[in-house]
């Protein structure tokens, strides 16, 4: 059986997919990607806090020491216990995906490397002559409760990791560009690698299935390369593996340009040249080495560590400005008729239409919901309270209910309506490549917003301006920079020349 399945998804092109090589393995297009990176640094911090706390615990509760924080034996003990544990699980492979989803395979090892280390830390006492100083009650007492606690911890991760694995989150979907003999032998490549995380798609190709049949491998043809950013859009890709020679340059680029508005990471395989670089050149899907084209931004402990940020300062935003959030919906109320309110659809991560929150700043009867037309100065859509609060973007503030929702981010490119204009044309036919923006998830505000470029883009200047300041902000993202940016909108609100 093959280790590199298909993924048996809904084919937004309406083209046949195979059934999938792995019975187990089914995806949803609403699911997202688990990251092993991460499920292997929390499981790992797990293992270390259960066996560091509970030999503290059963110390506090149990040894007749009422200094026992100052007993250098009992404090030496615990850390150097928790070490060995984490190593041992380490060396075992016991943070493998693999290990993670079978419970019985992992129940043994633990057993193993638990009374390793307190056998290694018994006989370290031993020939330290400390045997005396740790309490036997102690000791019998932490290697039961540790040893149910890290089995009851493993059995909970394996219950999590296999409704993962049956929801296909934990499994990296790919396709292959290019239907070749290099794509024949990176498919084979991969399938030699038992704990691989990847799961085909398929395979496309511009050159049509009468030049080069209808499949490689076992894995279908979908269709070209603007089929391919189509299914991208549709349904969840992570990774794209251009099957090209690197000696075609050019092609590659053009390629590269095109799937470079996608949220995926694009890869090149290093078989595909005959050129060999230094190892830090490559990095490695399995034993597969790979060229990197494009990253996919913002990803593994980054992702996480964005969404707590996000939502932690969102929740202390809107306890600090609820006073101000009501009074701005009072006035609302009190100068024209119709709701508080306003929603708009606009384009969000990954092109997905998403619905905004903002305080209505326009008359009911007035509104463009897909801002067909740019606001200008003095414009008579607007109501008096709008005027004071677009110029302000205190309209913009119920978008922090957007963030908690979990469809904005704090910081971000801003979100575009669907018909917005510069001079007249749409964003995407006025700056080439304008939906790179969209590879994260829209914010609150942004790079663009605190350099000046935020109101009325009435020329193709100020819409360029604007996207080359998200994609600085998608190429260079750290919690700093985003700190930095909230720190600076307030400021930059005070400028509002442009905001109307």
């Amino acid at each position: 059986m093959s280790q590199i399945g298909n993924a048996s998804v809904p084919n937004p092109l309406g083209l046949p997919t195979p059934e999938p090589r792995l019975a187990d393995f089914r995806t949803d297009d609403n699911t997202s990607l688990v990251s092993m990176v991460v499920i292997r640094g929390v499981v790992r911090t797990l293992d270390v806090f259960i066996a560091a706390m509970v030999g503290l615990a059963v110390a506090l509760f149990y040894v007749d020491d009422p200094e026992i924080f100052a007993n250098p034996y009992y404090m030496a003990a615990i850390p150097f216990t928790a070490m060995v544990v984490a190593l041992g699980f380490d060396m075992l492979g016991l943070y493998s995906r693999i290990s993670f989803s079978s419970f019985l395979r992992q129940m043994p090892r633990v057993i193993l490397i638990w009374t390793i280390a307190f056998a290694l830390m018994l006989a370290a006492a031993f020939f330290l002559k400390a045997g005396h100083e740790l309490s036997r009650v102690w000791l019998a007492t932490w290697y039961a409760s540790g040893l149910v606690l890290l089995l009851a911890e493993r059995a909970a991760v394996t219950a999590c990791v296999r409704h993962w694995i049956r929801e296909g989150r934990l499994f990296r979907r790919a396709a292959i560009y290019g239907g070749s003999h290099i794509s024949e032998k990176l498919i084979t490549d991969l399938e030699k690698d038992v704990d691989s995380d990847i799961r085909i798609i398929g395979v496309f190709d511009d050159r049509g299935n009468k030049r080069i049949g209808s499949m490689t491998s076992g894995y279908p043809h979908l269709g070209s390369l603007k089929n391919l950013v189509s299914y991208a859009r549709h349904s969840r890709l992570d990774m794209i593996i251009v099957a090209l020679p690197i000696t075609a340059e050019k092609r590659v680029l053009e390629i590269t340009h095109s799937l470079a508005v996608l949220p995926a990471e694009v890869k090149l395989p290093a078989g595909s040249s005959s050129l060999r670089f230094t190892p830090n050149t490559y990095s490695h899907v399995g034993n597969v080495a790979m060229i990197d084209l494009l990253e996919k931004p913002i990803a593994d402990w980054g992702a996480v560590s964005k969404w707590l940020f996000d939502k932690i300062v969102a929740t202390l935003a809107l306890i600090v400005l609820s006073p101000i959030m009501l009074a701005v919906a009072v006035a609302i109320k009190l100068d024209s008729r119709g709701p508080v309110l306003f929603r708009q659809k606009r384009y969000g991560f990954n092109n997905e239409l998403i619905q905004v929150f903002k305080f209505r700043s326009m008359y009911t009867d007035r509104c463009d919901a897909n801002a067909s037309k740019l606001v200008t100065k003095d414009d008579p859509r607007v109501t008096r309270v709008g005027r004071f609060i677009r110029k302000t973007s205190l309209d913009e503030l119920p978008q922090l209910f957007n963030v908690l929702i979990g469809n904005l981010s704090l910081v971000g490119p801003r979100p575009h309506a669907l018909e917005a204009k510069a001079a007249g044309n749409l964003y995407d036919e006025v700056v080439d490549g304008y939906f790179a923006r969209h590879k994260v998830k829209p914010g609150i505000t942004g790079w663009a917003q605190i350099n000046g470029w935020r109101g009325e883009t009435d020329t193709p200047e100020k819409i360029l301006k604007r996207v080359e300041c998200d994609i600085y902000y998608i190429e260079h993202w750290s919690l700093l920079l985003d700190t930095y940016i909230l720190l600076k909108t307030p400021f930059a609100l005070m400028k509002s020349e442009n905001a109307y």
